[in-house]
């Protein structure tokens, strides 16, 4: 087995034990402050590794800076509400609808045409997002599940952001935006609700900062030892990591529909996304065409 793909499943396992750890904390900490210590602690730890890589910040494109950091705040929000609410399994696979979002946005925002066949595999994607809802069964149609759906939407909006950013801006100081503006947010919103963290929960919300840096550390390295393409659709092998941490640790077993809607947005998504790819690489063929989608794009999403 390749190195790049290695470094994929561990960084996809390193994620889903931050998010058991999110899960873990969301029992006696409210969401906003999860994501407030998450941000701060990112943020402390890549200013570090600003100074070392001797990166500076940007006196131009600040307004789409900061714009990538309001989305990116609003998906960490979103998703860690999800996680906190419902079964990690199924927050995680809503997570997963991000693709079907990046195409529909390119496509009505940026009026980019859609890839040959693409709409045949938004439907199988729409279809696996109602399985998991279940909207004919009132209880599991609630604002969790819809904070799912939001939190693939903003992770969408700001991977839109980062392919422009990318061309111009370091990976770090893209990243930097995300935590700086996701520690603001979250900072006002957990105004009058603030919990002080007792025993364990000290070491979770710290683990969970230090952990999502590591991830992304080891899913940077994947790329850079493997075809991107082969590292995306590796990273689908976290959804089995998190389904294990809820029925260890919380006895959530997914249902039928979950696994069969789970099984429908995947095989879509890598569909969708080898769609977008050869789409991409077309259009870089012309003069007029733009860039396909890098490494640095990729890994700057979380």
């Amino acid at each position: 087995m390749h190195n790049g793909v290695l470094l994929a499943i561990f960084s996809a396992f390193i994620f889903s034990v931050m998010n058991a750890l999110i899960k873990a904390a969301s029992e006696t900490i409210p969401t906003s402050e999860i994501v407030f210590f998450r941000s701060l602690i990112g943020t402390v730890l890549i200013l570090m590794l600003m100074r070392q890589a001797r990166v500076r910040f940007s006196t131009t494109g600040v307004p789409l800076l900061v714009l990538r950091g309001i989305f990116g705040a609003l998906y960490l929000l979103a998703f860690v509400y999800t996680i906190a609410n419902i079964p990690i399994a199924d927050a995680i696979i809503l997570a997963y609808l991000s693709p079907f979002f990046v195409i529909l946005f390119s496509h009505f925002v940026l009026k980019e045409s859609l890839p040959r066949g693409a709409a045949i595999w938004l439907a199988v994607v729409l279809l696996g997002a109602a399985m998991i809802i279940n909207p004919l069964k009132y209880e599991s149609f609630n604002l969790y599940a819809i904070a799912g759906i939001a939190s693939a939407a903003f992770a969408a909006c700001a991977s839109i952001t980062i392919k422009k950013l990318s061309k111009r801006h370091h990976t770090y100081e893209i990243v930097f935006y995300f935590l700086f503006i996701a520690t603001l947010i979250s900072a006002y919103l957990m105004q009058g609700s603030f919990v002080m963290p007792q025993g364990i929960a000290w070491l979770y919300l710290f683990a969970i900062g230090a952990v999502s840096l590591l991830g992304q550390i080891f899913l940077t390295k994947a790329f850079t030892h493997e075809n991107a393409a082969v590292v995306a659709v590796t990273r689908y092998i976290g959804i089995v990591f998190n389904i294990l941490w809820g029925v260890l640790f919380w006895q959530e077993i997914p249902e039928a529909l979950t696994l069969m809607g789970g099984v429908m947005i995947v095989v879509a998504s890598m569909a969708l996304g080898r769609k977008n790819k050869s789409a991409s690489r077309s259009d870089s063929d012309t003069p007029s065409g733009k860039a396909p989608e890098t490494a640095q794009e990729s890994t700057s999403a979380r």
